[in-house]
């Protein structure tokens, strides 16, 4: 039988995969701040009553499941997780002490899909992502330095 999470007089299971990814998608989760990310989206779900199921900091993106109660937009949860995070990435790893107007460490916007009744293959998807990702990247190194075959 399924677990279902359960509010007052509704039984749900709503589940999502998103991905997002900081300003011209620049290489810049790794360290002390993959870390901190990591521990800050688990507590920034919480605290909207949402939990991440599955997640993978990549250097470059972020993909993530998880569980968001109907009575939550899944645009209000992911915009707050982006905002609060990206004010403490400006406070603990820039040296500013404020959050000034129009600054901000991801990029407008975010892929999200339902889970639906594949969650397992979604948990494994993002698990798998970061080794996929080099796999890819060094194909594209190897194509890039072989010589295209000449012939009439």
């Amino acid at each position: 039988m399924k677990d279902y999470q359960s509010l007052n007089h509704t039984k749900w299971d709503c589940k999502y995969h998103v991905v997002f990814i900081p300003k011209r998608r620049r290489k810049q989760i790794y360290g002390a701040l993959r870390k901190h990310l990591g521990e800050m989206f688990h507590d920034l779900a919480r605290r909207k009553e949402s939990r991440i199921i599955e997640g993978h900091l990549c250097s470059d993106h972020v993909h993530m499941c998880v569980s968001i109660p109907p009575k939550f937009a899944v645009s209000s949860v992911i915009g707050y997780i982006k905002g609060k995070s990206a004010i403490s990435i400006a406070r603990n790893f820039t040296s500013r002490k404020r959050n000034f107007t129009g600054e901000s460490f991801w990029a407008r916007g975010y892929y999200v899909s339902t889970v639906g009744l594949d969650e397992e293959s979604v948990k494994k998807y993002i698990r798998e992502q970061e080794a996929e990702d080099a796999r890819l990247e060094q194909l594209n190194m190897l194509h890039a330095e072989t010589p295209p075959s000449g012939g009439s």
